[in-house]
Parts: structure tokens; C-alpha cells; sequence
């Protein structure tokens, strides 16, 4: 995965000082999204979640979107699947972001997705063709490398490493085990509401 975005995308959180917005990409997954939720809920954080529809599709899967966006989180088209999109036409990532809004909508009717990430940080046309449908595109920024190790000492240093005053972060809560991910964004986050950071959205 790609760590740059260009420097249209959304990179920064609402609001000043410190605030930080988090984003998880690649689910929903019954295996860390659920208890993600818990997580957020009780400790009254919104959070943005980069959905791809087969994981809609799959068992439960669309269920946890209900729940989702029911608990006021906000969501991100990801894409259909893990493909990189880099090299494809405008028609063809049209179809691919449409049938995704689709799908979500499917589960969720009427549910707003006002941001796209691209997968692996592959943007190509992307970015122009998701504008068109409506959407933003949110950076590919301040990773935790999550998809690198779940050990949770490591991801636990990434992740403080990567909330910097004023921007996003990105983690995944779906496409593989993510419980190291979890346990991380538990310690970090609250640590860092101790300290009296907010956590908020990215910009629209």
C-alpha cells in the first residue's frame, strides 16, 4: 500500500488543536468490527468506515453496516473487492464505485457516502470519477501498518505515532485478523482522551 495521496484529498480532521479523525478500511468483519463498535460507543467516538462490498455481501456482513451507520458513524466507498484501480478507465471505475453504492444502499437505503478511498492507495482517474458521483476522496495517510504485523506493542507505537494534531489516521478493521488493530486503537485512543484529544471527522 501506497502512503501518498495527492494533496487534494481530505487529510484533515474538523475542528482545532487536538483532534484527530479516525478512518478503518476493508470491512465490515465480523471478526473486529462489532467489537470496534462496542469500543467507539462507549467511549462516544464517531469514526469514518471504507466499506467494500463483498464484505457487505458476506455473512452478516450487512447487518454490522446497519449497525454502522445506526451509531452515527459515516462511511467511505472502497470498492468492490481489493483490486488497485490505478490503471482502469473512467467507465470502468464508475461501475465499480456505483455498484458499491449499490450494494451499501442495499443494506442501508438511502445511507450517505460522502468520501472514497482508493484501494491500496492505487488512485489513477479515481479521484475525478468519484467527484463526479459526489464523493471526496480521503487521503491514504498516517497508516499503522496493520496490514504488515498485528503484533500489538508495534501497532501500538505506529498508531501514537500516526495521530498527529489535525489530521486523519488510518487503520483497517477488515481484510484479515485485525485484533492486534483493535487492541491498539482501545490503548491509544484512550490514552489520548486522557490527554484531552477529540476525535472528530475528516473535512468535508
Amino acid at each position: 500500500m501506497t502512503s501518498a495521496s495527492p494533496s487534494s484529498h481530505v487529510l484533515r480532521a474538523r475542528g482545532e488543536g487536538l483532534v484527530c479523525a479516525l478512518t478503518f478500511d476493508d470491512g465490515p468483519d465480523a471478526r473486529t468490527t462489532p467489537a470496534l463498535l462496542d469500543f467507539l460507543r462507549e467511549v462516544g467516538i464517531r469514526a469514518v468506515f471504507a466499506v467494500i462490498d463483498e464484505n457487505v455481501l458476506a455473512q452478516g456482513g450487512a447487518d454490522i453496516l446497519r449497525r454502522t451507520v445506526a451509531e452515527g458513524h459515516v462511511l467511505c466507498n472502497h470498492s468492490t473487492s481489493f483490486a488497485p484501480m490505478g490503471d482502469w478507465d473512467a467507465g470502468r471505475v464508475r461501475a465499480d464505485l456505483v455498484e458499491n453504492l449499490r450494494i451499501i444502499r442495499s443494506a442501508v437505503p438511502d445511507a450517505d457516502v460522502p468520501y472514497w478511498r482508493a484501494p491500496n492507495g492505487a488512485w489513477g482517474i479515481t479521484s475525478q470519477v468519484a467527484a463526479g458521483l459526489g464523493m471526496r476522496s480521503l487521503a491514504v495517510a498516517n497508516t499503522i501498518l496493520d496490514w504488515e504485523t498485528q503484533d500489538v506493542s508495534v501497532l501500538t507505537d505506529n498508531l501514537r505515532a500516526a495521530m498527529r494534531p489535525g489530521e486523519l489516521v488510518l487503520c483497517h478493521d477488515g481484510g484479515g485478523d485485525r485484533r492486534g488493530t483493535l487492541e491498539a486503537v482501545r490503548t491509544v485512543v484512550t490514552e489520548r482522551l486522557a490527554d484531552g484529544w477529540r476525535f472528530t471527522l475528516p473535512r468535508l
